[in-house]
């Protein structure tokens, strides 16, 4: 039996396949490649088109029985999705609730959701635990509320057990995959395209924070330890265990100031640094608990220093100086 990986041509998915196929699992993926990229899938199948298309999904069943499925396909960029919330509504929601029917009619009833720490808003209370209230602000964390609040519906109704890990800053890179989107919106391969000469400055948006350098701060965890998570996500509910929404965070946090000076030290490079007013609806700190992952999957974070994440980044940025075009 497979492991179907919806969006396993992307960041975090095909890194996760990477993984899968380190413990010999079979593994088989769907992505419509609108932001993923082929170049990141070697040696697993891949079948390129809509998740919610149901003869799509048949049809991959049908040539690799699939017992469980891991769902990372979606639009990811909050910007975005203020901007264009009918088509988050549409790829997010509307094709995920198609995928889930047709995981049902062929009998699949585990799913790993690739969720966000976005479901949460401003947080009360840091680190953020998963009984935080949910009150996300933006279309792309709401879309992705909806569909954990739709699988504990399908839990309930029709067996179908979930995980939906929730996650804040995916960082980091493996020797073959690593972090190549179109526009990058994310703070460290921003800063390594800087150390690269690709761009002249890092935006900084706001040093007024009540933060310890008063910029602001975030949680940073190492890609292969998202993974990783998805991978114990599947041993929980192969071995009975029930659904449960989970946190996927550092417990700690670092300021943009600390990702920079860090990148200044594994490049050798000054990256030197434009300061802009705040954003609207940044917070000023967002850390994940994880106390949760850590009793109900077993899940340890291998990759604590930020140093560390950095250099495995600049490593696959270096090795990949166009991306997967490279």
């Amino acid at each position: 039996m497979a492991v179907l990986v919806t969006g396993g041509a992307g960041y975090i998915g095909s890194v996760t396949v990477e993984r899968l196929r380190a413990r010999d699992e079979d593994v088989v993926v769907l992505d419509d490649l609108s932001r993923g990229h082929r170049a990141a899938i070697d040696g697993v199948p891949l079948y390129v088109g809509d998740v919610g298309d149901a003869d799509l999904l048949e049809r991959v069943a049908a040539e690799h029985p699939i017992d469980a499925c891991v769902h990372f396909a979606a639009f990811i960029a909050v910007g975005e999705s203020v901007q264009d919330p009918a088509s988050y509504m549409a790829n997010n929601v509307e094709r995920g609730i198609r995928l889930f029917n047709g995981l049902l009619r062929l009998g699949v009833a585990r799913v790993v959701l690739s969720s966000t720490a976005a479901v949460y808003g401003a947080p009360e209370q840091v680190p953020i635990p998963e009984d935080h209230p949910k009150r996300p602000e933006s279309p792309y964390g709401r879309t992705k509320l909806f569909l954990e609040e739709l699988l504990d519906d399908y839990d309930a109704a029709y067996g179908m057990r979930s995980i939906r890990l929730r996650y804040f800053n995916a960082a980091g890179a493996t020797a073959e995959h690593g972090e190549d989107h179109d526009p990058e919106t994310h703070l460290i391969p921003n800063v390594l395209a800087v150390a690269a000469g690709r761009r002249p400055e890092v935006r900084v948006f706001g040093d007024d924070y009540d933060t310890p350098d008063g910029t602001a701060v975030r949680d940073y965890v190492h890609v292969v330890d998202l993974a990783d998570a998805h991978l114990a996500a599947l041993d929980h509910l192969r071995s009975g265990g029930g659904s449960a929404s989970v946190n996927l965070g550092s417990g700690t946090g670092h300021s943009v100031l600390e990702v920079v000076d860090a990148a200044r030290t594994v490049t050798g490079h000054p990256i030197p640094v434009h300061t802009e007013g705040r954003r609207a609806g940044d917070p000023p700190v967002l850390v994940a608990s994880h106390d949760r992952a850590a009793e109900l999957l077993g899940w340890k974070l291998a990759h604590l220093e930020l140093a560390g994440i950095v250099a495995d980044a600049w490593a696959w940025h270096r090795r990949h100086p166009d991306g997967y075009g490279s």
